[in-house]
């Protein structure tokens, strides 16, 4: 059973789901910093005060806090999406100079001796 579980624990894709739920809790604090310290400054610039909503209520409901959460939740995800976009248009850029790179030039003497084979071939 011990052998069993070393094969589970130490299976590639464990490794790397917990790699990334550790990644993703750091980069929760980017984002939530992102969000407090440089988003909603600019939106307090164009409002004239931070937007509070938690403390709308009607009847007991709650519903501010609701909206509060889901206005949140959207910078967040704002947040995230600019973070990705840079990120793939990055990997992109370095994936192109590499295939770039990759490709290995051939020496004009050695196209010529493959002509004469392949018509020596003929």
């Amino acid at each position: 059973m011990l052998n069993e579980f070393k094969k589970f624990a130490l299976k590639g894709n464990v490794l790397d789901l917990a790699i990334g739920v550790i990644m993703g809790a750091a980069f929760g604090k980017i984002v939530s910093s992102l969000v407090t310290d440089v988003m909603m400054p600019l939106i307090a610039l164009i409002f004239p005060a931070k937007p509070d909503f938690t403390n709308l209520a009607w009847q007991g409901i709650k519903y501010g806090n609701f909206i509060q959460i889901t206005i949140d939740f959207l910078i967040t995800a704002i947040a995230i999406f600019i973070f990705v976009k840079a990120i793939n248009t990055a990997k992109d850029k370095m994936s192109k100079e590499e295939a770039e790179e990759e490709t290995p030039k051939v020496d004009a003497k050695e196209e010529l001796l493959k002509e004469i084979r392949d018509l020596l071939k003929k």
